[in-house]
C-alpha cells in the first residue's frame, strides 16, 4: 500500500505528459494540413481586369502643343524664334519702344522687307557660333538693315562700324571699296566683336551696351556702381540716353517678332533657305558685266555687293561675288561662255597721275569731261590729288559708265550732323529714336580703355 502510494503520482504525470504531447502533435498536424491543401489544391481567385491605357486620355482633350527642334521650320522667323536665348529685359522703356515701333507699321514693313536679303545668312552664322539668334535683329536698331547707312560718327554699313574698329577687324577701306558695307565681311566682324565683349562682361545686356557705348565706358560705369555698393546690371548703370534706350529697342523688336499676332502685325513669312550664294573671282570685273552675267538688275547686284565704290571690282578686294542663290549657276554658265569668246572682264583702265599732270589733260586724253572724270573717281574739293594718284577711266566698251557711276555707294567726305537737342531732353522717350537709320556710337578697338566715340544724345 505504501509503495503504490509513491508510484501513482509519477505515473499520472507521465501519462498526462504523454497525452499532452499527442494533443500538441495532433494540433500541429491539424494546423499544417489546411496549409498543404491550400497550396496544392486551391485555385487563385481571378484578378480584376486593368483598364486599357489607351482609353485613359479622352479623345476630346486638346493635344499638348510641342516644338520640334529636330526638323527645320519652313519659316525663317520661326527658326529665329527657336534660337532666342537672351534673358528678357524688364523695363518700362521696352513698352515705350514697342509703342514707338507699333505706331509706325510702314517703317516696320520696309525694314522687314529689306532684311529678307540678309537675314538667313546672319541667323545661320549666329547658330554656327552658338549665339542668341535675336542678335540678327540688331541691324534693325543700328541701320534699319540698310548696308549704306552712314552716321555722324562716321559709322558705316549694316552693323555701323567706325573706321578704326573696321581696321581692327580687318575690314578694308580704300578708294575702291569699303568692307564695312560688305554683307559677309561686316557680319563676320560684328559677330567677332559681340563675342569679344560678351566674354568680357558675361552678360548680353552689358555686351550690347558696350557695342553702343564702348566696353571701356561700360566697364567704368560698372566700377563706379560697385564702389558704391550698387547693382552692376544694365538697368542700374548710369549711361547716356541713347545707350539706355538701346537694349529696350532690341527687346521691343524681339517681342514683336516673337508674337506678331498679339500686336496686330502681319509678318510675312521668309523662306528658311539661303537668299544668296557666293562665287569666287580671280581678276578685275566690271559691276555692270557681273550683273548682266547673273541676269539680275544692277540695283539688286549693288544691294548684295554694296562695298564697291567704283564701276570695277578689283582683284585686291579679295571678296567673293554675292549673288541670288538661284542665279549662281546662271552666272557661272554665262561667265564660261563669255570667257570662251575671249572677251575681257573689264572695259575700264587705270591711269596713275604723273608729276605736273592735270585732271583736264587726263580727261581730254580719254575723251571725257573733267567733271565726268571727277564724278567717276569720287573727287571733290577735299580730295588730295598728288602724283601717283590712281584714276579710273572708261574704255570704249565700258558698260553703262554714265548711269552706273551715279548709283554706286560712296563714303561721304563729311559725315551728317547729329541733330541738336536742348539740354535736359536726352532722356525723353520721344527723342530717343529720332533717327531710325543711324545709331552713332560704334564698335571699337579692343581692349582700349575709352570708347571710340561718345554717343550722340537725342
Amino acid at each position: 500500500m505504501p509503495l503504490f502510494r509513491y508510484l501513482v503520482p509519477p505515473l499520472l504525470l507521465l501519462l498526462l505528459g504523454s497525452a499532452r504531447g499527442e494533443q500538441a502533435l495532433q494540433m500541429s498536424s491539424e494546423m499544417a494540413a489546411p496549409a498543404a491543401v491550400v497550396i496544392i489544391s486551391a485555385t487563385p481567385p481571378a484578378l480584376p481586369a486593368l483598364p486599357d491605357p489607351s482609353q485613359e486620355v479622352k479623345d476630346d482633350l486638346p493635344p499638348i502643343p510641342t516644338i520640334d527642334l529636330t526638323t527645320p521650320p519652313d519659316d525663317l522667323w520661326q527658326r529665329m524664334r527657336n534660337g532666342f536665348a537672351m534673358p528678357d529685359l524688364d523695363s518700362p522703356l521696352v513698352a515705350d519702344r514697342q509703342a514707338w515701333y507699333l505706331n509706325r507699321p510702314d517703317l516696320l514693313k520696309r525694314v522687314f522687307e529689306r532684311s529678307r536679303r540678309y537675314l538667313h545668312h546672319i541667323v545661320a552664322e549666329l547658330e554656327k557660333r552658338g549665339m542668341p539668334t535675336e542678335l540678327a535683329l540688331l541691324p534693325i536698331v543700328e541701320s534699319s538693315y540698310n548696308p549704306l547707312a552712314y552716321s555722324s560718327a562716321r559709322a558705316l554699313g549694316m552693323w555701323q562700324f567706325i573706321p578704326s574698329t573696321g581696321k581692327t577687324y580687318k575690314l578694308q577701306q580704300n578708294w575702291w571699296f569699303d568692307q564695312r558695307r560688305d554683307i559677309v565681311a561686316s557680319t563676320s566682324a560684328a559677330l567677332d566683336y559681340l563675342q569679344f565683349i560678351y566674354e568680357m562682361h558675361g552678360d548680353w545686356h552689358l555686351a550690347l551696351a558696350s557695342y553702343n557705348w564702348g566696353e571701356g565706358a561700360v566697364g567704368r560705369a560698372i566700377a563706379k556702381n560697385r564702389a558704391k555698393g550698387l547693382p552692376t546690371d544694365y538697368l542700374h548703370l548710369n549711361m547716356p540716353g541713347e545707350t539706355r534706350y538701346y537694349v529696350p529697342k532690341l527687346q521691343a523688336i524681339k517681342n514683336i517678332i516673337a508674337q506678331p499676332q498679339l500686336f496686330g502685325i502681319n509678318l510675312d513669312p521668309i523662306p528658311n533657305r539661303p537668299y544668296f550664294g557666293t562665287v569666287e573671282r580671280s581678276g578685275n570685273m566690271d559691276i555692270a558685266l557681273a550683273a548682266r552675267l547673273a541676269e539680275i538688275p544692277v540695283d539688286e547686284f549693288i544691294a548684295l555687293n554694296p562695298a564697291y565704290s567704283r564701276p570695277v571690282m578689283p582683284t585686291a578686294a579679295n571678296s567673293p561675288l554675292v549673288l541670288p542663290a538661284d542665279k549662281v549657276q546662271t552666272f557661272v554658265s554665262n561667265l564660261q561662255h563669255h570667257e570662251a569668246q575671249d572677251k575681257p572682264l573689264s572695259a575700264w583702265h587705270t591711269h596713275n597721275l604723273k608729276k605736273g599732270e592735270k585732271l583736264e589733260s587726263v580727261a581730254r586724253l580719254y575723251g571725257i569731261s573733267p567733271a565726268r572724270l571727277k564724278q567717276l573717281n569720287g573727287i571733290n574739293a577735299r580730295t588730295k590729288i598728288t602724283p601717283g594718284f590712281t584714276l579710273l577711266v572708261p574704255g570704249k566698251d565700258a558698260i553703262g559708265q554714265d548711269a552706273l557711276a551715279a548709283r554706286l555707294p560712296q563714303t561721304p567726305a563729311n559725315p551728317p550732323r547729329a541733330a541738336k537737342v536742348k539740354k535736359g531732353k536726352a532722356g525723353k522717350a520721344g527723342k530717343a529714336h529720332a533717327k531710325p537709320k543711324g545709331m552713332v556710337v560704334k564698335i571699337r578697338k579692343p581692349p582700349a580703355a575709352k570708347p571710340a566715340v561718345k554717343p550722340k544724345r537725342h
